[in-house]
């Protein structure tokens, strides 16, 4: 059971990057330092939207409009900090 576990925070953490790497690429998208014209960006940029937007998405309908900020995944990567502290604190020390 604790495989599992450490499978679940290995998960947490690569999709706290995941989301790291999304927004970061919508800044350069925004800025204008990448082209989305390009083949090889687009493919990056629709394999995050793909990974993210599922998660984001509901989070987004819930939020006020806060202008041009977004802040759902600032959000979710609390929840994901909140899951993780869970887990370690709660969950692990009781499974044998």
């Amino acid at each position: 059971m604790r495989a599992i576990l450490e499978v679940v925070e290995i998960a947490l953490n690569l999709y706290i990057y995941i989301i790291i790497a999304a927004a970061v690429m919508s800044w350069l998208i925004a800025f204008n330092v990448v082209n989305i014209r390009n083949d090889f960006v687009r493919s990056i940029w629709s394999t995050l939207v793909a990974l993210t937007e599922p998660v984001l998405r509901p989070i987004r309908r819930h939020l006020p409009n806060t202008g041009g900020i977004d802040i759902s995944p600032v959000i979710v990567f609390l929840v994901i900090l909140l899951v993780e502290r869970i887990i370690h604190d709660y969950i692990y020390p009781n499974v044998f």
